[in-house]
């Protein structure tokens, strides 16, 4: 795959994420990368103080640095700086920086030469894993603490994970014909200073989401059926004259998922019924809702992994312009912090508003099944307590959705006295998809066992298919059984794909989260 720094799409994000690729850098990125490290190099040989190539870091700015000094400089920095704690960042997510850091140092307008550069690449295309704890960052001045780690891996200091083992990296990099880079004059500086990690941590989060939000929409028309409700609050002119396009979409989606039920047909006079729950019938306006919100923060995100983010910034010389060095603050996470705040309501309302339709389901008084989805109910309890999980799930979801942006505590002696908050702010997400995942799982169970109460009716095509999936791997509960493992192959069916794909084989569906 080329990279061509700047112009990064979402698909080749997503194939970087997904599993090792080999990438190559744009042959015309070099003369940037070329030109931009030579201003650092007759900075670093000059006189002036010029922050991050002669001066200390931070609070620490003001003290000048003597040139016999400077790659010293750079190499204390990663050593002091690898400082995190926790469990180690999952390969998808250090794939994503590896690639995201070379592409941001490839624009020219760092300082990095081109060694850099083509180490990180090396690294990735060895489908070599540094080792990054993954607390520690607060989102400016960057992600220092994991980039730190990623770094001191490139200089054989550090380590790296194989097969989910700790082991030194410069055997590593040894054994995969790399050399340990060597820092010069503000590289260091350039590597760990950005916002690769949290940007990584928040595209980790979307791509794992998409397949668990294609669900819902798939369970979700399943519960309209299992509670025969109706399909008339998906009919597009109520939505066009709202105008809002994810909703727009997701009513899309529902028709076409309930098209020609035989359930549905079966009350479509004579049912006393005047409207449904908001839970069924407000669905394109809540999930699509959700969709908009994905949708922007994959456009910030998107932004941000082609942005250049470290500090200070390089500009080459140009026509009448000199070159220079100017210290400003691209490495504040904020977009991504807020990007990935909003990432979190969408997750959590998926969730929350699939929790509210099992509790419809398991009551009769409502869905007009029997009680909790059994037939022998009081001897058996049915669905009771798994709606108890899914409600401590979209309770924990809610918890975890307030805003991580909202937080800031100033550090290094009150010089960085605002800071994002972004890293935690993306990392959350994976525990809300797993949450969400799960209460669809539930969802999907219970939907099904209603189904089965209406037969020998059958509901549409595509969602016979999403019934006939579970029930290659779990049957109908006839009575009270062990439940936590069918929930947990339900679940596994939500975040893997296997049920999005029959959303994804619909004819005259919107391209989802790839319409920015």
């Amino acid at each position: 795959m080329e990279m061509i720094p700047g112009q990064l799409s979402l698909a080749q994000l997503r194939s970087i994420h997904a599993g090792p690729q080999k990438l190559s850098l744009q042959a015309a990125a070099r003369e940037r990368i070329r030109a931009s490290a030579a201003v650092v190099q007759a900075a670093a040989a000059g006189e002036a103080p010029v922050y991050g190539v002669n001066t200390g870091f931070g609070k620490l700015a003001n003290q000048r640095i003597s040139a016999e000094q400077l790659d010293m400089l750079q190499l204390n920095l990663i050593r002091s700086h690898s400082v995190g704690v926790g469990e180690p960042l999952t390969p998808e997510v250090v794939r994503l920086m590896l690639a995201l850091k070379a592409a941001s140092l490839a624009r020219g307008h760092s300082g990095v030469r081109e060694e850099v550069v083509d180490t990180l690449i090396a690294v990735h295309n060895a489908g070599l894993v540094p080792y990054v704890p993954a607390q520690g960052s607060v989102g400016a001045s960057g992600d220092l603490a994991p980039l730190a780690h990623m770094t001191l891996a490139l200089l054989g200091e550090g380590e790296m994970l194989v097969v989910g083992r700790r082991r030194p990296a410069l055997a590593a990099l040894e054994s995969a014909g790399i050399q340990p880079l060597k820092l010069q004059a503000k590289e260091g500086l350039a590597l760990i200073n950005g916002t690769q990690t949290s940007t990584a941590l928040a595209l980790h989060a979307l791509f794992a989401f998409e397949p668990v939000l294609q669900s819902a929409l798939v369970v979700g028309a399943l519960t309209v059926d299992a509670a025969r409700g109706s399909d008339g609050p998906f009919d597009p002119r109520i939505h066009a004259l709202r105008g809002q396009p994810g909703q727009i979409d997701v009513a899309i989606a529902y028709r076409a998922l309930l098209a020609g039920s035989q359930i549905r047909q079966s009350h479509a006079s004579g049912d006393d019924r005047v409207q449904d729950p908001y839970s069924l019938r407000c669905q394109p306006q809540v999930v699509g809702a959700c969709v908009d919100q994905l949708r922007h923060a994959a456009g910030v995100l998107l932004r941000e992994a082609n942005a250049v983010t470290d500090n200070p910034l390089v500009f080459a010389a140009e026509g009448e312009l000199p070159a220079m060095m100017i210290s400003g603050g691209n490495f504040h996470a904020e977009p991504v912090a807020l990007a990935a705040d909003g990432m979190a309501l969408a997750i959590a309302e998926v969730g929350a508003i699939a929790e509210r339709r099992i509790a419809m389901l398991i009551d009769t008084g409502v869905s007009r099944l029997p009680p909790f989805l059994t037939a022998d109910a009081g001897l058996n309890s049915g669905f009771m307590i798994a709606h108890v999980t899914a409600a401590a799930l979209a309770s924990e979801n809610k918890s975890m959705a307030h805003p991580a942006s909202v937080d800031s505590l100033p550090t290094s002696a009150n010089q960085e006295d605002h800071v994002s908050m972004a890293t935690f702010a993306a990392r959350r997400l994976q525990p809300m998809i797993r949450n969400t995942a799960h209460i669809l799982g539930i969802e999907w169970l219970a939907a099904a066992q209603g189904i089965e109460f209406l037969r020998p009716l059958r509901s549409s095509e595509p969602l016979e298919r999403a019934h006939a999936l579970l029930r290659s791997a779990v049957p109908a509960m006839a009575q009270d059984r062990y439940l936590a493992p069918d929930i947990d192959t339900a679940t596994t069916m939500v975040g893997d794909g296997s049920l999005a794909r029959i959303l994804q084989t619909l004819p005259l569906l919107p391209a989802w989260l790839d319409t920015l």
